[in-house]
């Protein structure tokens, strides 16, 4: 058997007060590198704070040539129809595929600025019919119609119709059990936070399924802990402002992370969740040498994840690392995994 593929993505980068032009350029630079260090894609964002994530996804495939962008999508900014007429607008004028990130929800305040009062599991009653209704008009050779609790069609029709080979991948993010509904529902990957791997039982429990974390990476532990340090200093009152958001966290994956947070070993581990503890991201971090770095990823390959979407690998450097220690993992695999 062959050696198990893995998709990998990168972030846009934060704005942080960027002005327009010189965010223009760090988003083309960051996806230009991404290209070149051989990753699938790049993950554009969507809440309230950030930027029109299907601009941001044509500004990527204006300036590379096979990047594929990965639109995060939620409900309350677009109706599916609308969302399957930028898919297919997309892969009219550039002949690119898109894939698409299923999100039921987000900071609370950002819900309720958009009227969303939804409960937790019903986002993602919501979440499903919007993913089916998007696969139904994606994929019908005709006007088709639907009638469910969220969305109607009266036969509604694409035209011109997709080419079957720019049909987005789905994805759907949480850790929830609705969410592994909704994935099953969809035929989805789920996208979540890895655990540390001694936490995992069982046969491939990671099958069918994609995890976002951070890795810095280089020729010595040394030189990449000096890097993390860095970049991620001890920050007490990042730390006060995680407990705080933690206690009202609605999210599974942000409460189950949180206590792995408070638990984590002060050593130099490769799975580090300090930037997380530290509310710097939301992701674990790996960090270590490449080889140190490429067995926690084989590791997680050898569970079965088929995805990762890499944080805050803003710099060709930290691409180039990265490289390194998915192509060390790969190796490392045994030949029948």
């Amino acid at each position: 058997m062959t050696k198990p593929m893995v998709t990998v993505y990168t972030a846009c980068p934060p704005m942080d007060g960027h002005s327009p032009a010189a965010y223009r350029k760090l988003l083309i630079d960051v996806a230009r590198s991404t290209e070149q260090a051989g990753f699938t894609g790049i993950l554009t964002h969507t809440d309230n704070s950030t930027l029109d994530p299907w601009s941001a996804a044509q500004l990527i495939l204006e300036h590379t040539d096979n990047l594929v962008p990965l639109v995060a999508v939620n409900p309350i900014y677009m109706h599916p129809l609308s969302a399957a007429r930028m898919i297919n607008t997309l892969g009219y004028f550039c002949d690119r595929r898109v894939d698409l990130n299923l999100v039921s929800g987000g900071f609370a305040r950002h819900l309720r600025e958009a009227g969303c009062s939804l409960d937790h599991d019903r986002r993602y009653d919501r979440l499903a019919e919007y993913g089916k209704v998007l696969q139904l008009v994606l994929t019908a050779g005709r006007p088709v119609s639907h009638s469910g609790a969220y969305y109607e069609l009266d036969s509604a029709n694409l035209t011109p119709r997709l080419a079957p080979e720019l049909m987005p991948g789905f994805y759907v993010s949480g850790a929830s059990e609705a969410c592994r509904r909704v994935q099953r529902e969809l035929g989805a990957t789920r996208l979540s936070y890895p655990h540390e791997i001694s936490a995992y039982e069982g046969t491939s429990p990671l099958r069918g399924t994609g995890a976002g974390f951070g890795i810095i990476a280089r020729e010595t532990a040394e030189e990449a802990w000096a890097v993390a340090h860095e970049r991620f200093p001890l920050d007490e009152l990042g730390e006060e402002l995680h407990e705080y958001a933690s206690e009202s966290a609605e999210s599974h994956w942000h409460r189950r992370l949180s206590r792995d947070a408070v638990q984590a070993s002060p050593r130099e581990d490769p799975y580090w969740l300090y930037p997380f503890r530290s509310y710097k991201t939301f992701s674990p971090y790996l960090v270590g040498s490449h080889a140190e770095v490429a067995e926690v990823l084989s590791g997680y390959l050898a569970l079965g994840l088929s995805t990762v979407i890499l944080d805050g690998l803003l710099e060709r450097p930290d691409l180039h690392h990265a490289a390194i220690a998915f192509e060390l993992a790969r190796a490392d695999l045994p030949a029948d995994c």
